[in-house]
């Protein structure tokens, strides 16, 4: 490639693609074609730049193939970055959940409050999508019809019928989508990636995983309906959601205790079972089936405090991921997952990896199968303890994919994959089956019920 070099973009007419039909826009299906040279940044607009959405915009900064082009949000305050003009009311309740704001940008980016004018701006090359989970799928199928490359935070979707949407509607253009599941850009992760499935615990029969977090007894508290902020659009933000009042602790943020709009299995859950199912080699379950409720917190939200899922495979293991925000402690004696080999279990996190031998049982006499192993990250930051090549890896992973057009650590196929895996579990404890599960057509082939759940009818005007 020359350096510094462009070439216009392609207008194509205006078609639908994969059976998806826009919202309140009719987005042109161009598709950008820039030749980026050595020395090129990638254009980026930012749609969602609340908590987790800073976070990336920050990352996203700290790298050299990066030009921070647009912002865009539905709140006033963060588009502006001026932290003093945020709600009293938000900075009481969420503290430290409300970005610091005040970045210093080279070039001052162009403010946007609706995503979709930002898509229309000729001079991005990319998004980062952080906003709700529920506007995940329209605001990806939208900037792939406007010709964005695009990184996507997790959990991808809301429902498994619109991460099968978004995947069918990447197949017909050539953009670069990659999702922020970030363990992948783990170099610990991606070592185990490689060695689990060669056989260095044996046959694994049983992964497990939780979610600790004892929010007793209030968790996110009991509030009436109110106005929201006036700088804050509460029917933009609800989006393809049903309408209902405005609640101090839905957003921002709290969404995550409302099945409307998320789940801690998404929240939570998806990074354990896209990294477990990474390194067993699977693409889906067989079979889920889930218990628990709202056992122990008194508060509005209405997902369970307390949950237990399994997910089996036909190759002939078993996934257990649970969920306790009523109580406290510590699962495993290394790391935040277990994988029980026939020669041994196998304890890691983003920092580093142990490896137990297993010991004989009933009727066996043999010594151990395997030595024990320890393993550090070697990008591990010292001061303290986190991995420096997790998110900000999959970020320069994605700038570099935008350049080269190669395909990214986390495709929008392993992000729908690994995002099903909490909406099973959601459905099976909503049905209270044990649901059996078609992954190649993405169906239940037991339960009417449940099929029912893979979607929801969106509000008008929105359609996918």
């Amino acid at each position: 490639m020359k350096k510094n070099t462009r070439r216009e973009f392609i207008t194509k007419s205006t078609t639908a693609v994969a059976g998806v039909s826009v919202g309140l826009n009719a987005f042109s299906s161009a598709q950008t074609s820039r030749i980026f040279g050595a020395n090129d940044k990638v254009r980026m607009g930012f749609i969602g730049i609340g908590n987790r959405g800073s976070q990336l915009l920050n990352l996203f900064m700290q790298n050299k193939n990066c030009e921070v082009a647009a912002l865009c949000d539905v709140y006033e305050p963060y588009t502006t970055r001026d932290r003093s003009q945020v709600s009293p009311r938000f900075t009481e309740l969420l503290g430290g959940r409300i970005p610091k704001m005040g970045e210093k940008f080279p070039k001052q980016p162009k403010i946007y409050n609706d995503y979709q004018k930002l898509l229309e701006d000729k001079d991005i090359d990319g998004v980062c999508i952080a906003t709700p989970d529920h506007w995940h799928a329209l605001q990806t199928v939208h900037s792939i019809q406007a010709g964005k490359d695009i990184y996507v935070e997790k959990p991808l979707t809301a429902t498994i019928y619109e991460g099968r949407k978004m995947v069918e509607t990447q197949a017909t253009s050539k953009q670069v989508v990659a999702v922020g599941l970030n363990r992948r850009g783990s170099s610990v992760y991606q070592k185990l990636a490689k060695d689990i499935p060669n056989g260095k615990i044996g046959k694994v029969t049983v992964a497990r995983a939780a979610r600790v977090s004892n929010m007793f007894p209030n968790g996110i508290g009991k509030m009436a309906p109110e106005q929201p902020p006036k700088d804050f659009n509460w029917d933009m933000w609800l989006g393809p959601r049903g309408i209902r009042p405005y609640q101090y602790n839905i957003a921002p943020y709290y969404f995550r205790w409302w099945s409307d709009f998320s789940s801690q299995m998404g929240n939570w859950g998806v990074h354990y079972m896209d990294v477990i199912r990474w390194m067993l080699g699977e693409t889906a379950p067989v079979a889920i089936s889930a218990n628990g409720g709202k056992y122990a917190l008194d508060h509005d939200g209405d997902i369970p405090d307390t949950m237990q899922v399994c997910f089996e495979f036909a190759s002939g293991s078993m996934i257990s991921f649970s969920i306790y925000e009523g109580g406290s402690g510590k699962l495993f004696p290394y790391g935040e997952l277990e994988l029980m080999g026939t020669k041994g279990n196998l304890y890691a996190n983003e920092r580093g990896y142990q490896i137990i031998p297993a010991k004989s049982g009933q009727f066996q006499t043999w010594e151990n199968l395997i030595e024990p192993e320890e393993f550090d990250n070697p990008n591990r930051n010292l001061d303290d303890g986190s991995s420096a090549d997790s998110t900000s890896g999959l970020i320069g992973n994605f700038l570099d994919c935008v350049k080269s057009r190669e395909t990214p650590l986390c495709t929008l196929e392993d992000g729908h994959r690994s995002t099903s895996f909490a909406h099973l579990a959601n459905i099976a404890l909503a049905t209270k089956e044990r649901l059996q599960w078609d992954s190649v057509n993405e169906k239940f082939t037991n339960s009417k019920e449940a099929n029912k759940l893979l979607s929801y009818e969106y509000r008008k005007p929105w359609k996918l």
